[in-house]
């Protein structure tokens, strides 16, 4: 029987220890608490921080697994890279590449120095230097953490003098504090975030989303609504789908997921913000299979394990889905969720509750604080946009 190895212990790793399951693997689940829920649908719970590569490398090989997966869970990805690189197991790319391409300043030094399309920024390991560097950019500025996902940290800065508290926001966030500040690119339509497959190097499984935000959330920029297919336009999208192809080719890379964010903006030009050599945040890979009927999350095991994969092709969407990111605007305890019972039946294909009546709930500033997340379904998009002009038509979440 192989052996997987899962770095975290969250709830997004759930469908990925079903699907081990299914295949017969042993599915060993590791991080520093134990009472992480997926601990308990693991076969095998090893106690080690996910950040400490060298603890987790001597686990590993003491476990004697067969392969490692840091599933939608950022911090461990450069640890899997690593542990895999050193034990030989597929990955896919590099350990060199996985540390720039996790670290937000590297990878837009990498896309500037290889001409991709790219905002001018610059990274800092402290809040002077910064400040030093007020008239480099193009105002407004992004801040963010260099190493933090599910907009954590992130601030948009208009004026000059509130740039320290913005670093001083990221770096709180940041597990190395280090942050990066880069013009504020103004897009055209919905950003695009979604999970993405290579095989041997190839960008076979392209894909694009609308990734909407609740701009009366605590946190504006933090993603609360995504929709596949992408309304981007066709030839932004075939220009994306180009330059990730080149991003490949250069790094060298073999099989696996990525997570991808990209954007059109008001420049006319396309640009790939994020690449993560795991898969997304929110349940995306999840949602893309049920979408499509292809298995990333199974390919990504079979990858893993160094097992054939199966045909991956370019998408093709059975109607038009919604990933919804349940959350409050504002502080309490949680009671409920109501949603209309024939709506529910009609549209919801899935509800991941993550809070249970009596939780303490904050605004939402991050992925963290989500309530979980809805799958929809609709026929078409006009269907979906009505749903969403009114979601209190349908549904009421309840804080006291």
């Amino acid at each position: 029987m192989k052996k997987l190895m899962l770095l975290g212990g969250l709830r997004y790793l759930l469908p990925v220890i079903n699907e081990a399951h299914k295949m017969g693997v042993h599915v060993i689940t590791a991080d520093y608490l134990p009472d992480n829920i997926a601990h308990k649908y693991s076969d095998e719970y090893c106690n080690v921080s996910i950040i400490d590569k060298d603890a987790v490398l001597k686990a590993a090989q003491e476990l004697k697994i067969d392969g490692i997966l840091s599933h939608a869970v950022d911090p461990g990805v450069t640890t899997a890279a690593y542990v895999a690189e050193k034990m030989g197991l597929p990955f896919q790319c590099t350990y060199e590449a996985t540390c720039f391409l996790q670290d937000k300043s590297l990878f837009r030094k990498f896309l500037t120095d290889n001409g991709f399309n790219c905002p001018k920024a610059k990274g800092y390991d402290n809040i002077d230097d910064a400040l030093k560097d007020v008239d480099y950019f193009n105002w407004p500025v992004i801040v963010k953490p260099v190493d933090s996902a599910g907009s954590k940290g992130v601030t948009k800065v208009e004026k000059r003098a509130d740039l320290k508290t913005a670093i001083e926001t990221a770096l709180s966030a940041s597990i190395s504090k280090n942050f990066i500040v880069e013009d504020f690119l103004d897009k055209v339509g919905a950003q695009s975030s979604a999970d993405i497959f290579t095989a041997d190097g190839k960008l076979v499984y392209p894909a694009y989303s609308d990734q909407l935000f609740d701009k009366n959330a605590a946190n504006p920029y933090t993603p609360a609504i995504e929709i596949w297919p992408a309304s981007m336009e066709q030839k932004y999208q075939d220009d994306l789908t180009n330059q990730l192809q080149r991003l490949f080719t250069l790094l060298n890379v073999k099989s696996g997921i990525y997570n991808v964010e990209s954007r059109v903006c008001s420049d006319g030009k396309a640009y790939i913000m994020e690449v993560s050599p795991r898969g997304g945040g929110n349940r995306i890979a999840e949602l893309q299979d049920m979408a499509t009927g292809q298995s990333l999350i199974r390919n990504e095991i079979k990858k893993a394990l160094g097992m054939p994969l199966d045909n991956i092709t370019a998408p093709v969407y059975d109607g038009v889905w919604c990933n919804y990111i349940l959350h409050s605007s504002t502080e309490g305890q949680f009671v409920s969720i109501e949603i209309d019972p024939e709506f529910k039946q009609k549209y919801i294909r899935d509800v991941g509750l993550i809070v249970k009546p009596g939780d303490h709930i904050v605004p939402f500033k991050g992925a963290n604080n989500s309530l979980g997340t809805l799958f929809l379904r609709f026929k078409t998009r006009e269907e979906l946009e009505k749903a969403l002009s009114d979601t209190t038509s349908w549904m009421h979440i309840n804080v006291k």
